[in-house]
């Protein structure tokens, strides 16, 4: 789990989020954002974000007055591959 503060982008710091989950966050791995909130647009924008990137809101919480965190998992790809536990019997038997 590791913390960054986007604090000093303001309100773009959404890219720079989404940056850090795609090169320093590994699958399966939590990162906690902090944020300046405004009209709390920016939150909703951070939930649709993480949303269209197949990632799981684990938490979102007001930290002061003007700073909001969110707990963001990079959930781990699909393993289509991995047969199922039926398939791995009938090739046991």
């Amino acid at each position: 789990m590791k913390r960054y503060d986007l604090r000093g982008h303001k309100e773009n710091f959404i890219p720079r989020l989404v940056e850090v989950m795609n090169t320093e966050i590994s699958d399966g791995e939590n990162g906690i954002f902090l944020f300046e909130i405004g009209d709390f647009s920016s939150v909703q924008l951070v939930a649709d974000t993480v949303k269209e990137n197949n990632w799981r809101l684990m938490n979102s919480l007001k930290f002061n007055e003007v700073d909001w965190t969110v707990v963001v998992k990079k959930e781990q790809p699909p393993q289509d591959e991995l047969p199922s536990v039926e398939e791995e019997e009938e090739a046991t038997e």
